[in-house]
Parts: C-alpha cells; structure tokens; sequence
C-alpha cells in the first residue's frame, strides 16, 4: 500500500497553504511567538530566510493537501554560529498526532546532516510540551531553559533550549593569530 503523505522541498505553489498553516499557529498556539499574522511579504522574507545557503524546507502533503512543514534557518548571525541551525515545525491541527511531525524532523535533520550542519537547536516555549517530547524521541537534549523571555496570550513565557549533534567532526582551524579579537555583540 502506497503511503498517502508525501514528503518533498516546499514549490512555489506550496506558499500560500503554507502561509496560513504558520498564521493559525501565531494566532492560537505557542508554536510561534509572533504576536500578529505574517504579511504575503514578511512571509517570502521568512522563507527566504529559512531556504538559502543551502537550508531546507520540507512540506508534508496527502493529494493537493498541504499538512505541514519543517524548515531549518540560522540559529545565530555571527559566524561562529554558520554551523548551527534552528528548525520549525508546523502542522495544521488535523494532522497533529499521527506522527507527522517526528516524519518531518527526521528528515530535517537528515537533510541539515547531509548538508554539514553540525548542531540543530530548538527553542519552544516550555508550555509546549507535544514539541518537546517530539524533539526528545528524536534524539534532541534539553540544553537550558530561559525564564520569562517572551511574551504572548498576556502572560510570560520561559523558553526551553534543546540540541542535536549531527556529525562529530571536529571544530575548524583557527583563522589567525587575531581571529578572536574582533568587534563584541
């Protein structure tokens, strides 16, 4: 028997559907911390964000059905950080409880691997504990926990800080004898 959910990069007709799997999540859950619906043009800059230099955005979809999507962008804009990345994961609430997710991040992280990410990072709210038991089945360590550093629903949030290591590869060489002196955040 043929799986029905098909799992593939996000196309361009994928956008919309997408779009609003991500504004349901801003407007009910913690799965976002946005506090208002992203605009057609904020969106394309989030996706922007989350597809280039080589990272990955996956959709889960049955027939012309979008379900769901995974993507991975920069965890931190310094560059000491070009090796880590955080991932998102977003699921219509029907498709929520059927293993989609776990489907999803596997294959993100797959991909991040292949792609030479080093750690992938998530950071949710501590409130949302579907995602934190999806991130620890597979395989992500709880790293620390934030209290009270967002804030949304009127209420403060603390947020959890879990990691991944993909490879074991070791840290690269130094650039210089001045490589670690250079401007402070």
């Amino acid at each position: 028997m043929t799986d029905p959910v098909q799992i593939r990069p996000l196309a361009p007709g994928d956008l919309d559907a997408a779009r609003d799997i991500y504004n349901q999540a801003v407007e009910t859950s913690l799965a976002s911390w946005d506090l208002v619906p992203l605009s057609p043009a904020q969106w394309r800059d989030w996706l922007a964000q989350h597809s280039s230099g080589g990272q990955v955005v996956l959709v889960a979809t049955a027939g012309d059905e979008l379900l769901g999507f995974a993507a991975y962008g920069p965890f931190r804009s310094k560059a000491g950080f070009s090796d880590t990345v955080e991932d998102s994961i977003y699921l219509r609430p029907t498709a929520r409880g059927q293993g989609l997710g776990g489907r999803l991040l596997g294959q993100l992280t797959d991909q991040a691997a292949s792609r030479g990410v080093h750690v992938m990072v998530a950071a949710l709210a501590a409130e949302n504990l579907a995602s934190i038991r999806l991130h620890d089945r597979l395989g992500f360590q709880v790293s620390g926990r934030l209290p009270q550093v967002g804030q949304k629903f009127g209420r403060w949030l603390d947020l959890v800080l879990m990691t991944r290591r993909l490879d074991d590869r070791p840290p690269a060489a130094p650039l210089g004898a001045g490589a670690a002196a250079g401007p402070m955040p």
